[in-house]
């Protein structure tokens, strides 16, 4: 039988990823707070990959809260209203801080686990 608690902790971690999201934008607006809440939800990923073995908790850190803190769709819109020379350098930004914030998060995650 399936875990009925996990829905809700899903849910629970949705809610505070997007809660926190929103917070990070008014803090810093536009491409650069997309940028910001990717790249730290790249490490906090890596680093919940490394360290968290309740699968439970994965599933509140992962699905829930980590899913609704980045995303993927602002960072399309952003992207295509900066335009070609700005739109490309935030595709580049995305992307290599992203994969270098994944390789420290797992790099620290297998150190400490």
């Amino acid at each position: 039988m399936a875990d009925r608690l996990v829905p809700v902790l899903v849910a629970l971690g949705g809610f505070l990823g997007a809660t926190s999201r929103y917070l990070l934008g008014t803090v810093v607006a536009g491409a650069g707070g997309t940028l910001l809440a990717n790249v730290l939800g790249s490490l906090a990923l890596a680093l919940a990959v490394g360290l968290v073995r309740s699968t439970r908790l994965r599933f509140f850190l992962a699905t829930g809260l980590l899913s609704s803190f980045t995303t993927y769709s602002t960072f399309a819109v952003e992207t295509a209203t900066l335009g070609p020379t700005l739109g490309a350098a935030n595709v580049a930004a995305n992307y290599a801080l992203g994969f270098a914030a994944t390789l420290l998060g797992l790099l620290v995650g297998r150190r400490w686990s």
